[in-house]
């Protein structure tokens, strides 16, 4: 008798079955950019059992989607997930769930800021409650930088910022901040809930994570089918307002090890890549790889949007060893290609936008 066949034979039954299980993971909105990304990674890197559940509002369901499903057995579970009866199409327990589900963008915020807080804060509350009636071992909550985008231009706050930063709405009226609020609301709920209801959660607050397939209701998808509506000259819109741009890939390994790092719970997590650029020096990137050789001219910007951002990651290399990886210029390369290519298919873009 080998010395594993030995150990296997001191466990129980039941801690045999347990040790060889293979993880149940949930990804609440993993067909959307982020939490597909999450699924796709853990599907190539992790042995688990993988289920989605989203409501596909986006339509986005495509080839790619599928692909992934059928390639790697992913359960779907298709509902709005913002009316509690969508819950009981779950099961009752999982190892690992990632809480991205939530409707985004500005552009969302500025022509629907009620389906935002309805949707945002319905998705909040009713995960919670189907997580007090269930088993789960940690929770991820996808938050956001535009938590305290308010403190930077209110209060001078420093900048790189860490997680400590109070959070704060400059006009609580203003549709630009409904997002805001609502994930101001998540972050203090799965918390609270996490201490009371004794499951481990940890925050992360995103930053403007971009990368192919993200969409189109984005800065940068917007600029580039402006170069490709042939602008000039070509405004650009806040062009000495700063952000920190992550790549997709870098966001996606920061989110799994805050969940796979012991010792994270009640924790929150700056992920970004602790580089400040302005916008103007993205558009112009952008220009030289859509090869515009026209003229740029400044504009104004969003009412309510923030004039520096950038985070200070310090936290997420110390407790995680989080490192982003991709640079903004080589991330804003793939980016731009994956558009091209998708608009010289002769594709369209499947939803409303509004440039600015």
């Amino acid at each position: 008798m080998n010395k594993i066949q030995k150990i296997k034979n001191w466990l129980s039954p039941g801690q045999q079955i347990r040790n060889i299980m293979r993880k149940k993971v949930l990804i609440l909105g993993g067909a959307g950019f982020i939490g597909f990304n999450i699924t796709k990674y853990l599907a190539e890197n992790r042995d688990y059992e993988l289920t989605i559940a989203d409501n596909f509002m986006k339509k986005n369901r495509d080839d790619v989607f599928d692909e992934l499903v059928s390639k790697y057995a992913i359960r779907v579970i298709e509902d709005d997930f913002s009316y509690p009866e969508a819950y009981n199409k779950l099961d009752n327990a999982y190892d690992q769930v990632y809480m991205m589900a939530a409707l985004v963008g500005v552009d969302n915020a500025n022509s629907k800021p009620h389906e935002v807080i309805r949707i945002n804060t319905s998705l909040a509350l009713y995960t919670l409650e189907w997580i007090r009636r269930s088993k789960i071992g940690k929770v991820i909550f996808a938050s956001t930088s535009e938590n305290y985008a308010g403190t930077i231009d209110a209060f001078g706050y420093k900048i790189p910022t860490p997680e400590e930063v109070p959070l704060t709405i400059q006009n609580i009226a203003h549709p630009r901040f409904t997002y805001a609020v609502t994930k101001i609301l998540g972050e203090s709920g799965f918390l609270n809930y996490g201490k009371m209801l004794g499951f481990e959660i940890t925050i992360i607050r995103y930053h403007n994570v971009f990368g192919p397939r993200m969409g189109f209701n984005h800065v940068i998808p917007h600029l580039v089918i402006r170069f490709r509506n042939g602008e000039d000259p070509y405004k650009i819109y806040g062009h000495d307002q700063t952000r920190d741009f992550c790549y997709i890939t870098d966001a996606v390994e920061g989110t799994v090890l805050a969940m796979e790092t012991p010792g994270t719970n009640g924790e929150i997590y700056h992920l970004g890549t602790g580089i400040e650029i302005t916008i103007e020096e993205l558009t112009r990137y952008t220009g030289e790889l859509m090869n515009f050789k026209g003229a740029y001219v400044n504009a104004e910007t969003y009412p309510g949007s923030v004039s520096r951002r950038s985070p200070d990651i310090t936290k997420s290399k110390k407790q995680l060893g989080f490192t982003a990886k991709v640079s903004w210029k080589d991330g804003l390369k793939k980016t731009v290609e994956w558009y091209n290519e998708y608009f010289d298919a002769g594709k369209t873009v499947p939803e409303k936008i509004t440039f600015q």
